[in-house]
């Protein structure tokens, strides 16, 4: 079982891959956002292109999305965006590891349900990166250093 990469205790094919594939789709903002995270994480632009309100190719997000590793996700909060809302924002930080640097996007994203289905629309973000040391531990939590690893 693979895990799934927006960090439910759900694998991959139970949570986030039938909305990828297009036969199920989020019930929340979180969850949307949380199934374009992990979009991200497996190079789908088609569904961050589906799933948004105005964004780059497919092909642009697929091949930026795979260029990196993506360490993980954590949801800081929800305003609105349940099943009955037709709005929601949704705080969260998503981190990825390019070349030597580790990137921290801080976001607050807005969301909107039309037609029953949640998209995103934009967002406040932040960035923060962290150049690493070729002899630090990977962030990847292979207990390898850097260099052994991913650097």
């Amino acid at each position: 079982m693979t895990a799934c990469y927006c960090g439910s205790s759900l694998s991959y094919a139970e949570c986030c891959q039938p909305r990828h594939l297009g036969t199920a789709l989020a019930p929340t903002a979180e969850k949307l956002m949380r199934s374009r995270y992990s979009a991200f994480a497996v190079g789908d632009g088609a569904y961050l292109v589906r799933t948004a309100h105005a964004t780059d190719t497919a092909e642009a997000l697929s091949k930026w999305a795979k260029s990196v590793l993506w360490l993980g996700l954590t949801i800081h909060g929800t305003e609105q965006g349940t099943e009955a809302d037709t709005v929601g924002t949704v705080s969260f930080t998503a981190k990825y590891l390019e070349k030597s640097r580790e990137v921290s996007l801080t976001e607050k994203s807005n969301f909107e349900k039309r037609d029953g289905a949640w998209i995103y629309l934009n967002g406040k973000l932040t960035v923060a990166e962290k150049k690493l040391n070729r002899n630090e531990p990977c962030p990847c939590g292979s207990g390898k250093k850097l260099k052994q690893c991913h650097g």
